[in-house]
């Protein structure tokens, strides 16, 4: 029988991690990396755990043998693809059966074979504690089209740490941010996706994140992380209008008029109707840079409102006519000084100065 070892023993493996649950289990959250190497079909699955349930465990284990013996051929083949050396790591869900037999088939086969103790339950209660250490924070905040995540993507490519919540929730955090992406990850997954750069993250050198709304599309920002970027001192990049909207068309230019229609429809009570009508009316029109003049109008001012009536002056560093890399530079060298000043005045994030749930449908 494999190994067990203790979850970040596990993890600190090079071995390839084979994930034996169901395809279904694999889709709805996995450990990044892990491939899916499923004993049952999720059809499988449901026909053991039924007879478990109404005939016993001796039945279900006779079932699954029955049903995962004319696979051992095929698993072993596999697995020797993905690691000619023999050497692996697997799990299922609590660390028993499932992975205990694939585990036995592959040592057959002449693997060496570590389970992870716990399954991939003990994995979640790993990330959630992950995600739940304090690490220094800084927020990145800004206006619609600042280029806020440009800006994110320079500084990593200066070596600052960043986390980008929205990249890895293939979503800008919008009403408008899943077009041109492809399809997001369950919450589950982007919490094991957080977790993953988490723990990479040192404690000496403040880690930028942009400001975010606690969802960022279907996906929700733990509330672990959450807690912390509220806590975290804040500073906005500011552009100027046109350098904006330049660069929403840049990229929103390709999405459809349908897709474009969609998301404005989709904000219409915030927008109001005569707005929202206008705004249709440009993008049917080809005209998008004046849909987003519409839009970028109103929420502006409630973003301003919404500042000044929460009596918070946060920090600014202007950028403008500068390009990602430029901005990055200027925000590594102004760091120091900035986060002095925010710390010492008490300045912080929070939901309601730069995403409101109304500002972040809005937001483009």
């Amino acid at each position: 029988m494999p190994k067990p070892l203790a979850i970040k023993t596990f993890l600190q493996g090079s071995s390839p991690i084979l994930d034996v649950r169901s395809p279904g289990e694999y889709e709805h959250g996995h450990i990044p990396g892990a491939v899916s190497f499923p004993l049952f079909t999720d059809d499988e699955r449901a026909q053991v755990g039924t007879c478990y349930k109404q005939v016993g465990r001796e039945a279900a284990v006779e079932l699954g043998f029955d049903i995962a013996g004319p696979k051992c051929g095929e698993f072993i083949r596999a697995a020797k693809a993905l690691a000619p050396d023999r050497q692996l790591r697997v799990h299922c869900w609590r660390g028993g059966m499932r992975s205990g037999g694939m585990g036995w088939i592959l040592e057959l086969a002449g693997f060496t074979v570590h389970s992870l103790e716990g399954g991939y339950k003990a994995y979640r209660r790993w990330v959630r504690e992950t995600l739940a250490t304090p690490k220094p924070v800084v927020i990145l905040g800004g206006m619609t089209g600042s280029g806020k995540t440009q800006v994110l993507h320079a500084l990593a490519a200066l070596g600052e740490p960043v986390l980008d919540l929205e990249g890895l929730a293939n979503h800008r955090g919008s009403s408008f941010g899943a077009l041109l992406l492809p399809p997001q990850p369950s919450t589950e997954h982007y919490e094991n996706l957080l977790a993953e750069q988490w723990v990479k993250f040192g404690d000496e050198r403040p880690i930028w994140i942009e400001a975010e709304s606690r969802r960022v599309g279907t996906c929700r920002i733990p509330s672990e992380l959450f807690a912390q970027m509220e806590a975290a001192p804040a500073v906005e990049v500011v552009r100027s209008l046109d350098e904006r909207l330049d660069l929403l068309v840049e990229i929103y230019g390709a999405a459809s008029t349908a897709g474009l229609v969609a998301a404005t429809e989709r904000i219409r009570k915030r927008l109001g109707g005569d707005r929202t009508q206008a705004a249709i009316q440009h993008i049917q029109a080809g005209n998008l840079r004046a849909a987003c003049a519409i839009i970028l109008d109103y929420y502006d001012r409630a973003y301003r409102h919404d500042l000044d009536r929460h009596k918070k002056t946060i920090p600014q560093i202007e950028i403008v006519g500068l390009a990602p890399g430029a901005s990055a530079q200027l925000l590594v060298e102004k760091q120091p000084q900035l986060c002095s000043q925010m710390v010492s005045s008490g300045l912080s994030y929070t939901e309601s100065e730069f995403h409101t749930p109304d500002w972040q449908s809005a937001n483009l």
